[in-house]
């Protein structure tokens, strides 16, 4: 994205909890200015706090807000999927008036369809995003789908938009957003589960807890860093750890006999399903 771009580019956060947040403290970080961001927050102490931390501007209702058509605007959905239907049918009025193409929306509201989307804003360009928690500190990866009459222009700016928050990736077909929600999105639980199940067995084999965490943790994380780091695959990786007859393999061969492979990838299946099934119920509105 270009400097002179970015610079007229004004982003309106519908909703400031920690996502909308975490992405204006990475918006502000990478350049753009809170002049140039508007944040329509209902609790009035969110709202206060994002002012005094960013200086951004407040919007009470969406009644309040007014788009400068001068400039290239982007709307960010930063609500709960079940709050989307009403707001983005309120959004609409606000649309009918825009200078053509009107703003970029940009959801991350889980589960929510660009066709259910585009039908409530009577609006088509559109964007999907799924960010997740990491992007709190800047560490977070999120999917991206567009639709295809959707220009580069626009795809760059939504990528922009993510990016400010850690890395951003793009699905050719928006039925692969509910495998990018349970991979990464939920992905998160499933390591804080597993780091819980290191730091009890750490402590049941008599380790205190200080410690137990301590391990855990760092093993986790550089772990994590190793693997980022290296070309070869995590098998590989993981074939180098594992002795021929010693503690890792001992290990490894308990996980086996009870599937964790198989259990992983079916509790990643069934947060995809139940992301295609949250798909379908919000759409009936």
């Amino acid at each position: 994205m270009s400097a002179q771009n970015q610079a007229n580019t004004h982003i309106t956060f519908i909703g400031g909890g920690n996502m909308g947040r975490a992405l204006i403290s990475g918006l502000l970080a990478s350049g753009f200015t809170s002049n140039q961001i508007s944040v329509l927050e209902a609790n009035a102490a969110t709202a206060f706090k994002l002012h005094e931390d960013f200086g951004v501007q407040g919007i009470d209702s969406l009644e309040h807000i007014a788009f400068d058509f001068s400039k290239n605007n982007v709307v960010v959905m930063a609500i709960k999927p079940q709050d989307f239907n009403l707001a983005a049918k309120d959004l609409a009025s606000k649309l009918k008036h825009a200078t053509a193409p009107g703003p970029l929306i940009l959801s991350i509201a889980a589960g929510i369809r660009l066709k259910d989307m585009s039908r409530w804003l009577d609006h088509a360009r559109c964007v999907r995003a799924m960010p997740n928690t990491p992007a709190l500190i800047g560490k977070g990866i999120t999917g991206l789908f567009a639709e295809a009459a959707v220009k580069a222009d626009d795809r760059q700016l939504a990528e922009t938009i993510c990016s400010a928050v850690g890395q951003s990736i793009w699905v050719s077909e928006e039925k692969l957003m509910d495998v990018v929600t349970a991979l990464s999105g939920s992905g998160p639980a499933y390591v804080f589960a597993f780091l819980e199940a290191m730091q009890s067995a750490g402590e049941k084999l008599g380790l205190d807890t200080d410690n137990a965490r301590k391990l855990a943790y760092a093993t986790l994380e550089g772990a994590a860093q190793l693997a980022h780091n290296s070309d070869e695959p995590a098998s590989v990786l993981r074939e180098r750890v594992t002795s021929k007859g010693g503690t890792t393999a001992a290990a490894l061969e308990v996980m086996k006999q009870h599937g964790w492979n198989e259990i992983l990838e079916k509790a990643i299946d069934a947060a995809s399903q139940r992301g295609k099934a949250m798909g379908d119920e919000l759409g009936k509105g």
